[in-house]
């Protein structure tokens, strides 16, 4: 394999590992966090929505993902799949 390869690879992994979405986050996250506090540990969602005071992120894609549900500004529910 050339040195160019090799290296893409490399980076590739490295990215991979840094991911937020994981179970060691997940196990931090408890009822009655902040948004701010869950953003702090998991960085901004890739998608939220909500109406009337209740709201769901997500963060991570469809194989591999943590979900949290809130009431205001807490954290009420959250979920996760796929989590290594």
């Amino acid at each position: 394999m050339s040195l160019r390869v090799v290296a893409l690879l490399a980076a590739c992994l490295a990215l991979a590992a840094c991911s937020k979405v994981n179970q060691d986050n997940y196990a931090q996250l408890k009822p009655g966090m902040t948004k701010d506090d869950v953003e702090r540990l998991l960085g901004g969602p890739d998608e939220c929505a909500g109406a009337l005071g209740m709201s769901s992120c997500t963060w991570g894609d469809e194989q591999r993902f943590i979900s949290v549900q809130y009431a205001g500004d807490k954290v009420m529910l959250f979920s996760g799949k796929g989590l290594k």
